[in-house]
């Protein structure tokens, strides 16, 4: 149980339940192959079956962390910052964005959009699921869909995405990993005959880094 200052600093968003942070190479999506510093925030109730990061998902195991640290440490390795989770749209994000964006860094979400946009955005990848559709708010303001694919029926779904975010959203497929040699040749041929969508590849693991 946390002591009341100390949860009350969480619902503020001046801490917050840091799960890890490191320095890498983005992997998926619109910016793979950029070096980035990755905030993992616990904390999330979507409960994808395939998420690779299950861990993350109670944020009790994860201890609060004040904001002031969290920035010192980002602001010492990259000028591009990834948020993720878990789903960091669970806490106030107004508070470390700011903080990030008075820095002069380039603030980045990877987000379910399961709860209502909160923070200062310099990129927004959107990446829903099926059992907590995003709000409106991230739909309206995502700069990236990307959908994992994995299985057929997720191309329904991508299109019925595709169609409630806004007209200048960049569209991904990427295949669900444990997925990929059978769903990465549909994705494929899929691309090919829809060239509004691109192929997203999770590029970290074949890498073999964080």
């Amino acid at each position: 149980m946390l002591a009341k200052e100390t949860q009350t600093a969480v619902e503020k968003g001046i801490m917050l339940p840091l799960m890890e942070e490191f320095y890498t190479i983005q992997g998926e999506g619109f910016h793979t192959g950029t070096a980035a510093y990755f905030i993992r925030i616990g904390g999330c109730d979507v409960g994808c079956h395939w998420c690779d990061v299950k861990e993350s998902w109670n944020a009790e195991l994860h201890p609060p962390t004040h904001i002031e640290k969290i920035v010192e440490n980002a602001a010492k390795y990259a000028d591009t910052v990834v948020v993720t989770g878990g789903e960091p749209l669970t806490w106030n994000m107004a508070p470390l964005t700011q903080r990030l964006k008075d820095r002069y860094l380039k603030v980045h979400i990877e987000t379910s959009g399961a709860y209502p946009l909160t923070g200062i955005w310099d990129w927004i990848c959107l990446s829903p699921k099926k059992n907590k559709l995003p709000t409106q708010t991230v739909y309206d303001n995502a700069d990236e869909l990307k959908v994992i694919v994995y299985n057929k029926h997720d191309f329904i779904f991508a299109e019925e995405q595709a169609e409630k975010v806004n007209k200048n959203a960049i569209l991904f497929l990427q295949p669900e990993w444990s997925k990929k040699e059978e769903m990465t040749p549909l994705i494929v041929e899929y691309v090919m005959n829809n060239p509004k969508w691109r192929v997203s590849l999770q590029t970290h693991k074949y890498l073999n880094i964080p």
